[in-house]
């Protein structure tokens, strides 16, 4: 086991000038990148114990040096990037069950700037990194992974490339271990550091479990891999019989009412339906695939194909809009994708239009499908497929459910919050998981969510967190 020494950085550089004003730049994109952030009490926890912990990092004594924010994301996520900027995303952050646990997560965060490890990757980041924005799936599968569509390239920065890199699995436990590092100087319990990432790995489990398969998360969609494998690492560098604060009470109260899973601002993925209220749409994906919700773009996710779906100005008709994005999706200095024609179509009442193109990629022959609605008012609205040659047909039923919802429908559509209870008399945990704003997996929820196993015994007196609406 390394020593604590050994874990830390020989020599921290404080935040420079220069840092700040990159991480300055750097920060409004990364705010649109995850959905904005959260204000009020909640927020304003997470950046006083950010702050807490940022201070133990050698960075700079001066907590008023960093700025943390409460990303109002549904994905389980934290990074931090030079100049004192560190985010977690209220998802993340709904998954804790301690103060310690979010100390830890975004120690580990600050940890990889203080180590500089975005600097030591940042080439291989400009060389290996598909961002999940609109066409940066598809140009990545059609020109390789050293490219980016040009359209994902405008809508990246360098900021978000940063913060997508992908850290060396021994970056990733050096993190882990100034993280503890600062855990025990700030005197909270270390092991929060190895329960957090146990939650983690789990969620991730139950996930891919809820997605009827062993698929896991594409890597754009998770900047932190097999956080299992490093659950015994970080019990072990904390030492079994450490102690210290872990705030609980104090952290379940503070987090209480968060959104949880999608804001109906930025649309809403219910099993494999998608209804967006303030766009007033509504779509289906076909069974076996599964929805991630970014702020820019849906990605629609299977064994036969992959799809985004997103939207832009019309300008001056659907065919000219869909040929902005069939070239979109090529690379400066490839030859232009062009669909061999298109065809119009009515769909729901709403008046569309398609387009095929056969492309020639790394792994071999690829049909790319462009498929647009007219929603008037300028706007289109379209998904982009890749399937094997002949295979688009496997996304027709989800091109032919997009339709308009109605203001009513829209008005239905509520977001889940997490809301903590106070355990009674008689209570057991399958009680309380009836209790969850789910129709699947009820229990298998309630009990990752709250770092639980099936034989936990609930205690009256003690807070327990669920998922109403």
């Amino acid at each position: 086991m390394a020593s604590a020494a050994a874990a830390y950085p020989a020599t921290v550089s404080a935040i420079s000038r220069a840092d700040k004003a990159e991480g300055a730049k750097a920060h409004p994109d990364l705010l649109a990148e995850f959905g904005g952030s959260v204000t009020g009490p909640q927020a304003a926890y997470v950046e006083q114990v950010g702050k807490t912990i940022a201070v133990q990092s050698g960075l700079s004594n001066a907590r008023g040096d960093f700025t943390v924010t409460l990303l109002n994301s549904p994905v389980n996520n934290a990074f931090a990037i030079p100049g004192g900027y560190i985010y977690v995303t209220r998802q993340l952050t709904a998954l804790m069950n301690n103060e310690a646990e979010l100390a830890g997560v975004l120690g580990h965060e600050v940890g990889h700037v203080a180590a500089r490890h975005s600097a030591k990757r940042q080439q291989a980041a400009s060389r290996n990194q598909l961002l999940g924005v609109l066409g940066s799936v598809l140009s990545g599968v059609l020109l390789g992974d050293n490219a980016f569509g040009r359209l994902g390239q405008q809508i990246a920065s360098q900021g978000s490339q940063m913060l997508t890199l992908k850290y060396s699995r021994s970056q990733e436990l050096e993190a882990d271990r100034l993280g503890i590092t600062y855990l025990k100087r700030a005197g909270y319990d270390p092991r929060a550091m190895s329960t957090v990432l146990d939650s983690l790995a789990r969620q991730n489990a139950l996930e891919a479990q809820l997605r009827g398969s062993a698929n896991q998360v594409p890597q754009w969609a998770s900047t932190h891999p097999d956080p299992a494998s490093r659950v015994r690492d970080a019990l072990a560098q904390a030492g079994s019989g450490a102690s210290g604060m872990t705030n609980r009470d104090v952290f379940l109260t503070r987090i209480d009412g968060l959104v949880y899973g999608d804001d109906p601002k930025q649309g809403m993925i219910d099993g494999n339906r998608f209804t967006h209220p303030e766009l007033r749409l509504a779509f289906e994906a076909p069974n076996g695939f599964y929805l991630v919700n970014k702020t820019q773009a849906v990605s629609i996710n299977g064994e036969s194909g992959k799809a985004q779906f997103s939207g832009g100005q019309m300008g001056t008709g659907l065919d000219a809009y869909i040929q902005s994005v069939f070239s979109s999706l090529t690379e400066s200095g490839q030859a232009r994708i062009v669909p061999s024609s298109i065809e119009r179509a009515n769909v729901n009442g709403l008046s569309a239009a398609y387009g095929v193109a056969r492309v020639q990629a790394s792994s071999g022959p690829v049909d790319v499908t462009v498929f647009a609605y007219d929603f008037g008012g300028g706007k289109a609205y379209h998904f982009v497929t890749i399937t094997r040659v002949g295979g688009a047909g496997a996304f027709n039923g989800m091109f032919k459910s997009m339709r308009r919802i109605s203001v009513a429908e829209a008005g239905q559509v509520r977001p889940r919050r997490l809301s903590v209870l106070t355990v009674k008399a008689g209570d057991t945990v399958q009680s309380l998981a009836g209790r969850m704003a789910y129709t699947d997996a009820a229990l298998d929820r309630f009990l990752v969510l709250n770092g639980m196993q099936a034989g936990t015994r609930l205690v009256p007196g003690q807070k327990v967190k669920i998922v109403t609406y």
